[in-house]
């Protein structure tokens, strides 16, 4: 069974080594002129494995189409990766939030280790070489590149794990797509994930380089022109961390927030509730204590202990309160405010940051088109899919590579068998 592999990420990586190991005879073909480009940036350069989370937790932080997953993630997990690459020599690690990095903080070690692995699986590598076109054949199909391995190939079957089209600089331009509706599928348009925001106020921006820990932010849909007005429920609420930046806002809750507002985010609410471990309640007694102790200073030097320095200006801001206000004259009204403005600083999203500076992509290849345990094409035998390229993501903590993983890995087998 000869298998041509096209994109040498993630998916494509396990896909060949998977579907070579299984008595496939594959090649790995990809534009440039190394594996893995945009693994190497994953994670901050520190490349986010996967997660500890079992399958229900899998399927709870994949935003869309977690169920097409199920039997993927059921035939090839978490542990089926960590066990592949600590044989290849990387051990790994487990951090804060159930999040797996290799234990040298080095994403060129795992690529290394898969492309390793794949060779020892009997996989080919044609790199530096790029996919102009796929055509069905009655013989199967034929491939078209230029570059290095540059020819016509003819391949039994083939596997699109083409990513999306996030980081283009790395290959990711969205070949995938036109070939998939070369084959008459249904591609849905492709969107931003995992991606920052700017904000419509400019506070934000003035606080740029400020990480906050701990806190909880709640991300909220735009709100509908007309009908009554309802108490809204939050898409997204989560407990982590987030970052001020100069154009608005990022950071861990930031990126996973946009996986549920990828359709309409223009006007959607984000909410920081500084102080979640305390009620309003018990936060407003904590700044009484804390009032009485500097009771002849003013608010923004009485507020050193609850906020680091730089956010006590925007807080009073919010809340409406001078921070030139003594103690002394600060009414309750004022003081019930600060504790509103601690509980819940809004933003609104003006728009997310440009798709090229985006994790991943949202979209692809309908589900509804592919075979979920196999990943294989319902409309072109012999034509399978795996990874970003298809319309499934998740939040960030290392689900989205494990969807990589697992597609690939069902794309990997199911080419290598008879029908």
């Amino acid at each position: 069974m000869n298998v041509a592999v096209i994109g040498a990420g993630p998916a494509g990586l396990i896909a060949g080594a998977i579907g070579a190991k299984n008595g496939a005879r594959v090649e790995i073909i990809d534009r440039n002129e190394r594996a893995g480009r945009k693994l190497y940036l994953t994670g901050k350069g520190r490349c986010n494995i996967t997660n500890s989370a079992d399958l229900d937790g899998f399927m709870k932080n994949t935003v869309h189409n977690g169920r097409f997953l199920f039997s993927a993630f059921s035939g090839f997990f978490s542990n089926d990766i960590l066990d592949i690459l600590q044989k290849e020599g990387v051990p790994v690690k487990l951090e804060r939030g159930g999040r797996y990095f290799p234990e040298s903080d080095k994403s060129s070690d795992v690529i290394r280790a898969l492309v390793a692995y794949a060779s020892h699986c009997g996989a080919r590598f044609l790199l530096g070489t790029e996919v102009k076109s796929v055509e069905k054949t009655d013989a199967g199909f034929t491939v078209k590149t230029s570059g290095a391995y540059g020819g016509t190939r003819q391949y039994d079957r083939v596997i699109l794990a083409t990513g999306g089209m996030s980081y283009s600089s790395t290959g990711s331009t969205g070949d995938g797509y036109r070939f998939a509706e070369h084959f008459s599928h249904t591609v849905l348009a492709p969107k931003p994930s995992l991606i920052p925001f700017e904000t419509a106020e400019d506070w934000p921006t003035e606080l740029m380089g400020l990480s906050l820990k701990n806190v909880t932010l709640k991300a909220y849909k735009p709100e509908k022109d007309g009908g009554a007005k309802k108490k809204r429920k939050p898409v997204y609420e989560e407990l982590g961390e987030m970052l001020f930046t100069h154009f608005g806002v990022s950071g861990p809750l930031v990126l996973s927030a946009s996986s549920y507002l990828a359709d309409e985010p223009a006007g959607a609410k984000l909410t920081v509730d500084l102080k979640p471990a305390l009620t309003e309640a018990q936060l407003d007694a904590r700044l009484l204590r804390d009032f009485d102790k500097y009771r002849h200073k003013q608010v923004h030097n009485a507020m050193q202990e609850v906020l680091p320095q730089r956010l006590i200006g925007t807080v009073l801001m919010l809340s409406g309160v001078s921070p030139e206000t003594t103690i002394d004259e600060l009414t309750r009204e004022e003081r019930g405010a600060i504790v509103k403005a601690l509980k819940c600083m809004e933003m609104t999203v003006k728009r997310p940051r440009p798709i090229d500076e985006a994790i991943i992509t949202r979209g692809g290849v309908s589900v509804k088109e592919i075979d979920p345990k196999t990943m294989e094409s319902k409309l072109v035998p012999g034509l399978y899919f795996a990874g970003e390229l298809i319309d499934a993501d998740a939040c960030t903590g290392g689900f989205n590579l494990q969807i990589a993983w697992s597609t690939g890995a069902a794309a990997g087998a199911a080419c290598a068998e008879e029908y």
